[in-house]
């Protein structure tokens, strides 16, 4: 489904990516673990077209779509849960979820979406009209997540959805997540707590400063004892 070969990005003379060369094939989950500064966002931004490549190519669904806008990439079918949420604090809950559904022409479409995104968020379909910047920090990634889904993508990418969140809820978060793609929608995730998105995804790639240093089945790498030194807390 995805393809991103030999892609290159730099900010002024950073070499931010090297090369790296990533696959998501259509129903998997695939992650991306790695500390601070190894790439992971980078390769996000990208993807999505917030930041130009410097070399390489990406393709989704045989089609080359580096060098599209953001919207574009969106109407392609491929939605970003940013890192640190970034909901509209000013807007309640409704008008931030049917801000994810610019892309949307019908109303019905619009409708489903937001059916959806009250099915799978319980509590955002309790407070429509409450102000997003008041929310928790929980329920505002719970927000984000549902916005992105709006577009209905077939591919979402999600970049720190745990982050500053607290256990119970990151818990949540991440089986919201495996449902999402039980739905039929693939996932790539972005993720600094590695035991929680080995737990999840099919498959894993391990970035160090800009590189892919290991990929392979996720179960495989949470048993790897230079995996588990590194990222798993030993």
């Amino acid at each position: 489904m995805l393809v991103m070969d030999k892609l290159e990005a730099s900010y002024g003379k950073i070499r931010a990516l090297k090369g790296i060369t990533i696959e998501v094939n259509e129903g998997e989950i695939v992650t991306l673990i790695g500390a601070n500064g190894a790439g992971k966002s980078t390769t996000m931004k990208v993807l999505m077209g917030l930041m130009k490549p410097a070399g390489g190519a990406i393709t989704f669904r045989g089609s080359r779509i580096d060098g599209m806008s953001p919207d574009a990439i969106v109407r392609k079918g491929i939605s970003l849960i940013p890192e640190g949420r970034q909901i509209f604090p000013g807007l309640t809950v409704l008008e931030n979820l049917r801000m994810g559904a610019y892309t949307q022409r019908r109303e019905s479409d619009i409708r489903d979406g937001l059916e959806r995104a009250f099915e799978l968020f319980p509590a955002l379909a309790e407070r429509p009209k409450q102000m997003g910047g008041t929310l928790s920090g929980g329920e505002q990634q719970m927000l984000a997540i549902a916005r992105g889904l709006m577009s209905n993508p077939v591919l979402l990418a999600l970049d720190e959805p745990s982050m500053g969140l607290a256990p119970l809820i990151i818990e949540r978060i991440f089986e919201v997540v495996r449902n999402i793609n039980a739905s039929g929608v693939t996932i790539l995730l972005v993720e600094q707590k590695a035991p929680a998105a080995l737990a999840i995804a099919n498959r894993a790639y391990v970035l160090e400063t800009g590189s892919v240093v290991m990929e392979g089945n996720a179960s495989d790498m949470i048993g790897d004892p230079n995996v588990r030194k590194k990222y798993l807390g030993g």
